[in-house]
């Protein structure tokens, strides 16, 4: 045997360290492209709902703008049946009364069967800044302070989302209501966002 040429077994020993690091590479690869096919995955997913999502909302609030253009003639069919003259005696008065009416209760059905529902804060009700804006406090013995004193106007809110704020006069700092024996203004969630200090009440205005 020369002595150039290597041993057999050293030549199966050297290539069997060849062939397991090759295989140990080529696992390190494979798992490298798993990880990748992964991440692109999770990404193309990402961007699919994503683009639904967006695809919904324009759907949904497409006709946003067109509903609060539309508000004003429901406040202004609101006003004309809150002040007729439900006690005429002229039939021609009557009806015309009763076809007003009729109109706007059509108007606020399509408004519901498009998802735009009216806001109108009951007496009482606890203040909400997501939902009402406070043009007005007043002190009061009728409602504890931080509470719905007077509904002024109504809002409007299209699948979840605020169109307009229900305008509310809201009872101010100091003020009680029947039986709640001392005023309520810690647990008043109005307080701190206007009003005069000493609770005598004023003007102020939340834009929501």
């Amino acid at each position: 045997m020369s002595d150039e040429q290597a041993p057999a077994e050293d030549i199966m020993i050297t290539d069997g360290e060849d062939a397991a690091q090759e295989i140990e590479t080529l696992k390190l690869e494979v798992a490298a492209l798993k990880d990748q096919a992964l991440r692109y995955a999770a990404e193309a997913e990402n961007t699919k709902r994503r683009a639904e999502r967006e695809m919904n909302d324009a759907r949904a609030y497409a006709i946003q703008k067109f509903a609060r253009d539309l508000l004003g003639a429901a406040d202004n069919l609101s006003r004309a049946t809150a002040m007729s003259p439900r006690n005429s005696q002229d039939p021609a008065v009557t009806n015309y009364i009763i076809g007003v009416e009729m109109t706007e209760k059509e108007l606020l059905a399509a408004f519901e069967r498009n998802g735009l529902k009216k806001i109108e804060p009951a007496k009482g009700e606890k203040f909400d800044p997501h939902l009402h804006q406070a043009v007005m406090e007043q002190p009061s013995t009728e409602v504890a302070a931080g509470g719905v004193l007077q509904f002024l106007q109504a809002g409007y809110e299209l699948m979840g989302r605020l169109i307009r704020p229900a305008m509310v006069a809201v009872a101010a700092k100091g003020s009680t209501a029947p039986g709640s024996g001392e005023p309520a203004a810690a647990a008043n969630p109005y307080a701190g966002h206007g009003g005069d200090s000493d609770g005598s009440g004023g003007a102020v205005d939340i834009k929501s």
